[in-house]
């Protein structure tokens, strides 16, 4: 009798499956606005604001941040100039930049990214980029 319970059962149960309306699904990612930072932010989650001296002047146009990571709307097979040393995945515990923050002039470029965030190899030496972004002086 038990035998009988199981082959019940179990050709319940298949029959059930087989029977089952198939589904479809579909994934909405919404990422937002890009955020309001003074220097630009950084390409990865959260996006915080980077600090001034993270981004070269490749990553400026008219002084205005092209962007990075989802937001990115530069040139394709971009390459621009970070300070990796103001990262804080590299240990940067410094102070992040508040709007209306006053900019120096002492970038100094160490790492070459796309604008996605991946490090890829420079296109030009990033020693004469001491520019405030946005303004022509000191480019490549």
């Amino acid at each position: 009798m038990a035998r009988v319970l199981v082959l019940v059962f179990a050709s319940l149960t298949a029959t059930l499956l087989c029977c089952a309306p198939a589904t479809s699904a579909q994934v909405s990612i919404n990422i937002g606005v890009a955020p309001a930072c003074p220097y630009g932010y950084f390409s990865y989650p959260p996006y915080n604001c980077a600090p001034y001296g993270y981004y070269g002047p490749d990553w400026f146009v008219g002084g205005v941040f092209i962007g990075a990571g989802p937001w990115f709307h530069g040139p394709a097979h971009f390459s621009g100039h970070v300070d990796n040393r103001f990262d804080p995945r590299h240990g940067y515990r410094g102070p992040m930049p508040a709007r209306g923050d006053e900019p120096n002039n002492n970038f100094r470029g160490n790492e070459a990214r796309d604008g996605r965030g991946h490090v890829v190899k420079g296109d030009h030496d990033a020693r004469n980029e001491h520019a405030l972004p946005g303004r022509p002086e000191g480019r490549h």
